[in-house]
């Protein structure tokens, strides 16, 4: 079988490093252009990219996919089929059309559920007890195709979207695996999604990061979980900006009016208007991450103060 790749990040370098401890045949593989990154700007290429490189495989980096030149070039690879995972760019049709078997996307939550950029993230801010991965047959819609696999697993209580992102990048690795040999095999039997059960996950944006207390506490923990590694929640204290990494609930049931303030300046336990939260691992604007009991031996905060959505 002949194969087309196209990813960009970690989760997607998995699931092609597994295609090659398979021996299946990567023809080709497309990913972005390489992007500034970091304080310095500098220049970085893709951990697909750099995957590919290791395994003298050729890269391809255009720029658009809608254009004349890249669909001539995709026509000469001939694939049996394009897998894409993560790559960041919509499949115009007249792609589409050309592998043999089609077009597979792995993506990373139990479709019809978060479609969008951000299913990870989202299933953790939702609250979500389970997610998994969905192996599909593209269409030209935003993960609308047509289901081949599912892959289920639970979210763990205290799991950041890091922590989940790399775990469902070795089950989206294994269950593209399974598709394909469904493929090979032809065992496969597409299921339709119900649209109606859809739900969308937009690409994060920073001003989501903004902890609100007039909430419970266990939002707010699912919102500090999902926005780790990146964008990270934030909340101001005495006119500083702090990252919150890292955080526990205390209870649930408590009601309380005066919420955002410090009941407990020993552990950083804040008041929600419903619940107690715990912050475990922060940063000052300007400082460095670090655990909450090392924060507080050189930044007093007092019982009473109050957090506050960020400046």
């Amino acid at each position: 079988m002949k194969i087309v790749f196209m990813g960009t990040p970690h989760f997607a370098a998995t699931g092609l490093k597994k295609l090659l401890d398979n021996r299946f045949n990567i023809k080709a593989v497309f990913t972005p252009v390489d992007k500034p990154k970091g304080r310095g700007y500098k220049i970085e290429e893709s951990p697909v990219k750099k995957l590919s490189i290791e395994n003298n495989i050729k890269v391809f980096q255009p720029l658009l996919l809608n254009n004349q030149e890249v669909k001539d070039m995709l026509k000469e690879l001939s694939p049996d089929v394009i897998i894409v995972i993560a790559y960041g760019v919509i499949l115009p049709k007249d792609i589409l059309e050309i592998p043999k078997y089609g077009c597979i996307n792995v993506h990373a939550s139990l479709l019809p559920k978060y479609r969008g950029a951000a299913p990870v993230q989202w299933s953790i801010i939702k609250g979500e007890k389970v997610t998994g991965i969905t192996t599909m047959f593209m269409d030209e819609g935003l993960d609308t195709g047509d289901i081949i696999l599912q892959s289920m697993t639970d979210i763990n209580p205290n799991e950041t979207a890091g922590e989940l992102m790399g775990r469902l990048a070795e089950i989206g690795a294994s269950t593209l695996i399974k598709t394909l040999k469904m493929i090979e095999n032809n065992d496969i039997v597409r299921i339709p999604q119900e649209g109606s059960q859809s739900s969308w996950a937009p690409i994060l944006k920073k001003d989501i990061c903004k902890i609100s207390f007039n909430t419970n506490a266990e939002e707010i923990h699912n919102l500090i979980r999902g926005l780790n590694p990146w964008p990270i929640a934030k909340i101001s204290l005495n006119g500083n900006n702090i990252k919150i990494y890292n955080s526990q609930i205390i209870e649930t049931l408590s009601e309380n009016k005066n919420y955002g303030e410090i009941i407990d300046s020993n552990e950083f336990i804040i008041s929600c208007s419903k619940g107690l939260i715990k912050f475990n691992e922060i940063q000052i604007e300007g400082g460095k991450r670090m655990a909450t009991e090392e924060f507080l031996k050189g930044h007093k905060i007092k019982k009473g103060d109050y957090c506050l959505p960020p400046i």
